[in-house]
Order: C-alpha cells, then structure tokens, then sequence
C-alpha cells in the first residue's frame, strides 16, 4: 500500500516543481532581477565581438574581408536553429505539463526568432553574392534555413488565427513540434549533399578549422547575440504576462460592475 501511494506523489514531485518555476508572479520577480545583467552582458560581448571581428581581426587568406561578415551570420545563424528548439521545447511543455507561461513563451520568441532567421538568410546573401557570383542560390543550407523562416511566419499566424487563444496555441504548438525535424536537416545538410554552402567550421567532435584569432572573435559575438536574444525574449515575456494580468483586472472590475 505504501509503494502505490508513494508513486504518484514522485511523479507529481517534478511537475510540481516545474510549475512552481512557472508561476508569472515567480516568473516577474527572477526576470526582473535577471533581466537588466543579461542585457548589459549581451550588449557589452556583442560589442566587443563585433569591433574586434568587424575591425581587428585578420582576412581570410581566401575570402578577405568579405569572411567578417560571419560575425554576424554565424551568430544569428545559431540563434534561428536555437530559437526554433525553444520553441518547441515550449510547445511540448503546453502539451505535457500545461505550464502558464508554456504558451506565452512560444508566442513571444517567435517573433525574436524570425527576426533573427531574416537576419542571417540577408548576411548570407551578402556573403555569398562575391564567393558565389549570386545572392542566391538553391543551396541545401540556404533552402532549409528558408523553410524554418517560413515556419516561424505560420506559427506567428497560427496562434493569432483562432478568437480562442488556447486554439490557437494548440494549433501553434502541433506545428513548432512537426517543424522541428528540420533542424536535423539544416545541421547536417552540407554533409548528406553536395552543396555550395561551406562546411561547418566549428564542431563538437573535432578542433574548429580557423585561425584562433578570428575565432575568438566570433565565439564573443555569438555569446553577445546569444544574451541578448535571451534578453528580447525575456523583456517580451514579462510585457506579455503583465499585459495578460492587466486585462484580467479589467474583466474582473467590469463583471463587477455589472
């Protein structure tokens, strides 16, 4: 008797707690106190990151100085794959454990997220127009980056397509989880195809093939960029659960008064 009753309390133990981190009055009060070091950390490394890339850091032998635009391409490249992933981390959350802010998350990063994804398809672009001779090519890298732009587009329309929010959310979070097999595809592309798209430089499994000295650089301007997208998703998040607590207070204090 004592196993049976002890299980369901272990396994409750872990939702309880994602909830208990969840909760948006918890979730104001981390923000608030996290918020301005994470963006004062993501503007100040994007800085360096860039300044020391953009301006001191050496040519590529072959490219020249049309390589420095992967200060921001690469970075912003990591941020749309990533971006994604937390998307549909979020998405799974609302489908398993319900969390509060689960759904809210997704709405607000997939704007960052886009933004970012339109980003680095316009730097990539404007790097490939002089190592390529064309600003666009259908690449294998470059279609499947264009497809999770086009992903981040139908979920910002999704959720906002229902007058029922949680319709909406639903229907949002069943295609951030279906679009999420094309981050294998955009990781691995440049090694199931032959594609013009360089391979990737930098890897878990092996030393990163680049100079140290336009490495560092670029290692800076990625954790910069990656701050500050924590910080644009976060500053969102806190205006979006306070814009939902506001509105809440307004219905109460009209059935009220009537």
């Amino acid at each position: 008797m004592l196993r049976r009753m002890s299980s369901p309390a272990v396994a409750r133990a872990p939702a309880r707690n994602l909830h208990r981190f969840a909760n948006p009055g918890q979730f104001l009060r981390l923000s608030g106190w996290l918020l301005p070091p994470l963006a004062i950390a993501g503007f100040v490394l994007t800085v360096i990151g860039l300044g020391w890339g953009l301006f001191f850091a050496p040519a590529d032998w072959q490219q020249g100085d049309a390589v420095r635009i992967m200060y921001v391409h690469v970075p912003a490249a990591w941020l749309a794959s990533a971006g994604y992933l937390g998307l549909a981390i979020c998405s799974a959350l609302s489908f398993v454990w319900r969390h509060p802010l689960a759904d809210l998350a997704a709405v607000e990063i997939g704007p960052v997220g886009a933004g970012f994804t339109a980003l680095c398809l316009a730097t990539g672009s404007l790097w490939g127009k002089p190592m390529w001779g064309a600003w666009w090519v259908w690449d294998a890298r470059l279609t499947s980056v264009l497809v999770l732009f086009f992903l981040y587009l139908g979920h910002i329309a999704l959720v906002r397509a229902f007058d029922n929010p949680e319709r909406g959310y639903r229907a949002g979070a069943i295609l951030a989880l279906i679009g999420v097999v094309n981050l294998p595809i955009i990781k691995f592309s440049v090694d199931w195809w032959n594609t013009l798209h360089q391979p990737d430089t930098i890897t878990l499994t092996g030393a990163p093939s680049m100079y140290i000295g336009m490495l560092w650089p670029l290692f800076i301007s990625a954790a910069g960029f990656t701050l500050g997208f924590a910080a644009i998703v976060i500053a969102r998040l806190r205006a979006a659960v306070m814009e939902r607590r506001i509105r809440g207070l307004l219905m109460a204090r009209a059935q009220q008064a009537g």
